[in-house]
């Protein structure tokens, strides 16, 4: 049902559109996925989408405690639409149920900060398994909570006297490689097909104008 509806509305956009989300959908992953703690700074926030979209990690889970997670659309460049997005924001402290979630999901817990028994971003195993990589706030990193959450620690090398790069490029550093990574070695990285059919529906929606309407007719077809 759900292939023959993504057909059905694959008709209502341009042929080139249509072969652009094809193409795109073969490239997205979700054995990575990012996590954003608390980020305030909306050209940060919004940079960071940005580079996921570009290296094609469809996940971004975002943890609102203490700061709103505001997106830049001069800098996003209407990234966020073609990214599946999880906001935690229901708690006094949403990081560990955030975390959680993920683990059971599956995930390691990667946290990006210098620390004393981290791995340097070359040395990091990527076919490990799956992984979510958290990045957190501008001002402080990443939260004890993170800390004691963290399956391991993950240092991008760094050789000048500053201590730390801008979290937009951070995370632009960090998705490059091991999305690089993962192409290249003996990992099971692509989407499963029902997950490329949900998020091409949603691209598709997003495209489309009255999709709901259109969708209606689809079911009312199937039904009759």
């Amino acid at each position: 049902m759900k292939e023959e509806l993504v057909k059905f509305l694959s008709e209502h956009v341009t042929e080139n559109r249509n072969e652009l989300f094809d193409k795109v959908l073969k490239d997205r992953t979700r054995y990575l996925t990012v996590v954003l703690e608390d980020i305030y700074q909306s050209h940060n926030a919004s940079a960071v989408l940005r580079s996921c979209d570009c290296f094609g990690i469809q996940d971004v889970h975002i943890i609102e405690n203490r700061n709103k997670y505001n997106i830049n659309k001069d800098v996003a460049l209407g990234s966020s639409k073609w990214l599946s997005l999880s906001k935690y924001n229901t708690e006094e402290n949403n990081t560990r149920t955030a975390l959680r979630k993920l683990k059971a999901d599956g995930y390691r817990i990667v946290a990006t900060t210098p620390h004393t028994n981290d791995i340097e971003l070359y040395d990091f195993d990527v076919s490990a398994g799956k992984t979510a990589v958290v990045f957190g706030t501008e001002l402080t990193g990443i939260s004890d909570v993170v800390k004691e959450e963290a399956d391991e620690f993950l240092r991008i090398p760094m050789y000048g006297f500053t201590e730390s790069f801008n979290i937009s490029v951070s995370a632009a550093l960090v998705l490059q490689h091991l999305a690089h990574e993962i192409r290249n070695k003996n990992v099971s990285w692509e989407l499963p097909i029902e997950d490329g059919l949900e998020i091409k529906r949603q691209w598709l929606n997003t495209t489309i104008k009255s999709a709901e309407l259109i969708e209606r007719e689809f079911y009312n077809k199937k039904n009759k």
